[in-house]
């Protein structure tokens, strides 16, 4: 077999606020890392920099000789400058008006810093949504930069080919933007080079086995620079300093280059569109994975979603933050820093306790007032089953279960959508459970399980508009349970407002609402979900799939993947039927979670089990019990006909 020639190409990750270096270091940083990119591009470039417009300012306020040698180096064609916005931001976890903002501010900084505007963006964390790509042409990119390994492993019809050539990623609208591939196993190798873990004959041959009978192109590295010569301090099994990291980079990508690989700007990638299997139009989202993320799983969206201190919080506050900018005076700058996903992972403790006080400043300065709470009235129910009945709905609760739906009913539907599914309903023994909806599970490691699901101290009034309001109390050992229900009356709505009186939320996983289908009143070939998850609407179609977000990656890591929800909905049905969730983002911006799975009813017929949660909590190594706010948490959201 003919071996064709291989390109390569390699660019290095500038972040000043990575989350476990202290702000004292970040002088050192510059000198032990940046300094020494830009002499390594000048020896064997051009290499790639990506930076974001944040970093680029903190460098220039601390180093402004740094900035000046690297516009030079852009000017020759020693660096090439690749974006990503003026904070490293979790695109799918905010709404799309602060991504955009975002990558604007990013675009102006390297103009007003290093004289240009980059044509290629790194998708933030690796973590991409399909609804990001009309962001990101909006903005003005030409490409993007994406992991190829975990979107390939939800995507086997994919060619093996396509991973060594340029593609095109096309956003749920239609519109597309070309597409250079990372390649995770590939840049650990170079890190594992560096430290000392392996040698540089081993590195060749790895490099070497990636040519093939016609061109390709392979990205060498496309991870931190911080981390060579260099230790954030992130955890307690980080390399040792090795010293001369930077030289043994630079030795391995001369041996690549004198094995016969041309190393190339990222953006020469771009001449191979026209080559044989390159520029494929491709969707990289699947109803199973969502929102691809960089390497291993447990960098899923949770991560920055729902676990770190306190993620949930200070998303909401963010959130409050938006909201308020939106009715005037903005400063999407500072939204843009405190949304950064370096403050939702191993932050230090100094850096979250200043962290903590400038979020509180600008919720004074721009959040509305929260809703308050309702106190319990009306009459004390003692009943078992309570019937509710308005113009719009009527529903089934369980008071033996925390006021758990067993069916509910929109009038204008053809019978109840929603509800519960009783032991025996399916064949299959690993769904052999009582299913509810509306109901809270709290599951921490080594502890048995909490619910709400127990008797509940109910009270029923009715408002002024024929709303039925149902208020209830359920004790658990970590404190009270307080669930409030709005069955509406000019509305198919229940809207769900739920208080955790707890004092000790330690390490655990948090799940809400269990919105579960009546699988007889949806055409299951034609069931969908859609959301937005940080751009414009996605649709998934359901039929078929094996789904299922929230199952554990590892006895460390609770969930795998989940939805964004950045514009506080999603919605779900067959087009005939339709169901519409929706999160009070201000409240807390919960994480949404599906399972779907092809399933046999009792007597074989076919079926599904389709549910989604609202996860406010999840575990990863990145959690640390702690609080942005003390006191009682709240969670609101609604369920209505779509």
């Amino acid at each position: 077999m003919t071996v064709a020639p291989l390109s390569v190409f390699a660019f290095f990750h500038l972040n000043l606020a990575f989350s476990s270096i202290a702000e004292e270091r970040r002088d050192a940083v510059i000198a032990d890392c940046y300094w020494p990119l830009l002499a390594l591009a000048d020896r064997v470039g051009p290499l790639g920099l990506e930076v974001s417009g944040y970093t680029l300012e903190e460098i220039a306020a601390r180093d402004p000789a740094w900035i000046a040698a690297a516009r030079d180096a852009i000017a020759r064609g020693r660096i090439e400058l690749i974006g990503c916005g003026y904070s490293q931001m979790i695109g799918p976890l905010v709404p799309a008006r602060v991504t955009a903002e975002n990558l604007r501010l990013g675009m102006e900084t390297c103009e007003r810093l290093l004289g240009m505007r980059p044509r290629i963006a790194l998708v933030n964390e690796q973590a991409y949504a399909g609804g990001l790509v009309g962001l990101y042409r909006d903005a003005g990119f030409e490409a993007l930069i994406m992991d190829f390994d975990n979107p390939s492993a939800a995507h086997p019809e994919w060619e093996a080919e396509t991973a060594y050539q340029p593609q095109f990623a096309v956003g749920p609208d239609g519109r597309e933007i070309a597409l250079l591939w990372s390649n995770t196993i590939a840049f650990q190798q170079l890190q594992r080079l560096a430290h000392g873990d392996t040698d540089l004959e081993t590195y060749r041959r790895f490099v070497q086995g990636r040519r093939g009978d016609q061109p390709r192109s392979l990205c060498l590295y496309a991870s931190d620079a911080e981390i060579f010569d260099f230790r954030p301090g992130r955890f307690k099994t980080e390399e040792k300093l090795n010293g001369g990291e930077w030289a043994r980079i630079e030795a391995a990508l001369a041996s690549v280059v004198a094995d016969g690989a041309g190393l190339i700007a990222p953006s020469a990638v771009l001449g191979f569109l026209g080559a044989p299997g390159a520029g494929r139009r491709l969707v990289l989202e699947s109803a199973a994975v969502p929102v691809p993320v960089k390497k291993q799983r447990k960098y899923n969206l949770a991560r920055w979603a729902v676990t770190g201190r306190d993620n949930t919080g200070i998303n909401a506050a963010c959130q409050r933050i938006y909201e308020g900018m939106l009715r005037g005076n903005p400063d999407w700058k500072e939204l843009c820093t405190l949304w950064a996903s370096d403050f939702r992972t191993h932050l230090t403790e100094a850096r979250w306790t200043a962290y903590c006080a400038r979020l509180k400043a600008a919720e004074a300065k721009w959040s509305a007032p929260r809703p308050p709470l309702i106190a319990a009235q009306g009459a004390l129910r003692e009943e078992r089953h309570i019937e509710i009945t308005t113009p719009s709905l009527t529903a089934r609760l369980d008071r033996r279960r925390g006021l758990a739906l067993s069916r509910l009913h929109f009038t204008a539907q053809a019978g109840p959508a929603i509800g519960g599914l009783p032991h025996g309903y399916f064949d299959d023994i690993a769904l052999q459970a009582d299913w509810y909806t509306g109901d809270c599970v709290f599951e921490a490691p080594g502890e048995h399980k909490l619910t709400d699901l127990d008797w509940c101290e109910t009270r029923i009034a009715q408002d002024a508009n024929g709303d039925v309001i149902v208020h209830g109390t359920v004790q658990t050992p970590r404190g009270a349970i307080e669930k409030q229900m709005r069955f509406c009356a000019a509305a198919p709505r229940v809207d769900f407002d739920l208080t955790f009186h707890w004092q000790d939320w330690g390490k655990g996983v948090l799940r809400l609402g269990h919105f579960t289908l009546l699988p007889e009143a949806f055409d299951i070939a034609a069931l969908s979900l859609a959301t937005t998850n940080g751009g414009a609407a996605e649709r998934f179609a359901l039929a078929g799939q094996t789904i299922d977000h929230g199952a554990p990656v590892s006895f460390l890591v609770s969930s795998s993947h989940g939805l964004g929800l950045t514009e506080g909905w999603a919605k779900i049905g067959d087009g005939k039927t339709n169901l519409r969730i929706e999160v009070d983002r201000a409240t807390a911006p919960l994480l949404g979670l599906l399972t779907h799975r092809p399933a046999r009813r009792a007597g074989g017929a076919a079926s599904v089990f389709c549910q989604l949660q609202l996860s406010a909590l999840e575990l990863d190594d990145t959690r640390k019990p702690g609080a942005y706010e003390t006191g009682p948490r709240r969670f609101r959201f609604s369920i209505s006909a779509g």
